[in-house]
């Protein structure tokens, strides 16, 4: 008999629509956190330029885990501590893209991967980034993020 409840109100669900609401919520809500993740990604582009410390703060979790293209590992509070903001009138030097980002979801957790570009006057470096996202404070936030040097071929 108890087995019954759970199966009967399983079966009410499937037949009375209560899945495919389910199923199109968690689309809407992944399309949702990918505009939001990719603005984020946008501003902290233009903020990574700038070396804006508020930027960064958003952008990076308390328990941040950064392998930098140099095989350096450091956390959120060495990062910060090497930020050098510019003055609001000076021009930044490096200005910094992201190129082809994708985004794929689990389990409310945001993989991204994207191509970082930057651009010092005439000149370009390429790195390939990828990071893991999680659901912060009501803030998407990376908690882990890999720097690779591009090749010549990327």
């Amino acid at each position: 008999m108890k087995i019954l409840l759970p199966i009967a109100i399983m079966l009410l669900c499937i037949f009375s629509g209560c899945a495919e609401t389910s199923v199109q919520e968690t689309l809407l809500s992944e399309e949702e956190a990918r505009t939001e993740i990719l603005q984020k990604l946008d501003r902290f582009m233009e903020g990574a330029s700038r070396g804006d410390a508020e930027i960064h703060g958003s952008f990076w979790h308390e328990e941040l885990v950064y392998t930098s293209s140099s095989g350096a590992r450091f956390g959120k509070a060495a990062l910060m501590a090497g930020l050098q903001p510019l003055p609001a009138d000076t021009p930044a030097e490096v200005r910094y893209h992201a190129e082809n980002p994708n985004l794929r979801f689990y389990a409310g957790t945001a993989l991204l991967d994207f191509t970082l570009v930057a651009v010092e006057g005439e000149s370009e470096t390429r790195f390939l980034n990828s990071g893991v996202l999680i659901m912060s404070e009501g803030s998407w936030q990376v908690v882990n993020w890999q720097a690779t040097r591009a090749g010549i071929d990327n």
